[in-house]
């Protein structure tokens, strides 16, 4: 494996390092956003969706055995970090499995970059407002499906009801603003038709894709993470939050990028390379990506905490099960993960 290639592992190496590390830890402080961004930055980084399934299986073999400490030989910390990014980029934090590439939050700037390019690209007709939205939504189902809480199973009924759904109000919402934006606003305001429909269908496709959590709960867990109990208020919040950054993750490119291209189209030499507009929004909407994915996963803590005294007011039921369980430990704050 190439390790010098990989973004981050410079900036760590840097740092005065530990003779072990906790693989089960980030390598930064995750309680400040900084520490977050410096994360996400490193591990959502796309050249790691190239990587082959083989080498994926063998960083995830790596990462057990030195959490074992029975790693080869020889093996050396450098190799450890980079093996620790492929495991946490492709696999799930759950479960473990090995996540759908198309899915992953590291696929998110190329596939990102694509969609959203070709959404502010093709706005001007209903059919390519359509179109390109059932793409957006099918996508976001990939990926808020591929990162949802795995501990809380959800059917192939379910699955289809909130695919169907989510796509069906993206579209409703897409084709909805641009008949009446074409009514009552001018040409500019035309082009964010894409942007109030991916933020009404984050609303709707996330909460939908994640359904189980919310009906069933979430394990939640104490401060040491053993398992306490379930919560709905739980999900709740970790949900809540994920719609937050993926609205905010997309908000730049598809704020910013239409003021800039109204403005460059204007200019005769734009005018002549018309079959190029397309290119230069996927290029800009990348730009854009690079940095919001890390900013957005890093707004809210991944292991998000509850206080247990709003889950015994508002959840006495659940609050009941936590104190059978720990008896006079109950904890001030179960935690849990919110999922991206």
């Amino acid at each position: 494996m190439s390790i010098a290639k990989i973004s981050g592992i410079r900036s760590v190496k840097r740092k005065k390092m530990p003779a072990r590390i906790n693989v089960d830890q980030p390598l930064w402080d995750q309680g400040s956003f900084i520490g977050r961004f410096k994360h996400f930055l490193w591990v959502t980084d796309p050249r790691t969706c190239v990587a082959s399934e083989d080498d994926l299986n063998n960083a995830k073999t790596l990462v057990e055995q030195y959490r074992a400490g029975k790693e080869p030989p020889g093996t050396s910390l450098e190799q450890i970090i980079y093996a620790k990014k492929l495991y946490e980029s492709a696999f799930h934090p759950d479960s473990g499995e090995l996540q759908n590439v198309f899915g992953r939050m590291s696929f998110q700037v190329p596939g990102g970059m694509a969609i959203t390019g070709a959404m502010l690209q093709f706005y001007r007709t209903a059919p390519a407002v359509v179109f390109w939205q059932w793409v957006n939504q099918s996508f976001n189902a990939l990926v808020n499906f591929t990162n949802r809480n795995a501990k809380s199973p959800i059917s192939t009924t379910q699955l289809g009801v909130a695919y169907f759904t989510a796509t069906a109000s993206a579209m409703v919402t897409a084709v909805g603003c641009k008949s009446y934006w074409q009514k009552n606003a001018g040409p500019f305001i035309q082009r964010y038709v894409p942007f109030a429909a991916v933020a009404a269908a984050n609303c709707a496709n996330i909460p939908l894709m994640r359904q189980t959590e919310l009906i069933q709960g979430i394990d939640v867990s104490d401060l040491n993470g053993n398992l306490v109990g379930q919560s709905r208020l739980a999900a709740v919040k970790g949900i809540s939050q994920v719609v937050i950054s993926r609205i905010i993750m997309c908000a730049p490119g598809m704020l910013v990028l239409p003021v800039i291209m109204e403005r460059l189209e204007k200019y005769p030499w734009m005018q002549k390379i018309k079959p190029l507009h397309a290119p230069i929004q996927v290029m800009g909407v990348g730009c854009f990506l690079i940095f919001m994915v890390p900013i957005a996963c890093a707004l809210f803590p991944q292991q998000c905490s509850l206080k247990t005294s709003t889950i015994e007011w508002l959840e006495p039921e659940q609050y009941a099960k936590i104190k059978a369980k720990c008896g006079e430990n109950i904890p001030e704050r179960v935690y849990f993960n919110k999922g991206l």
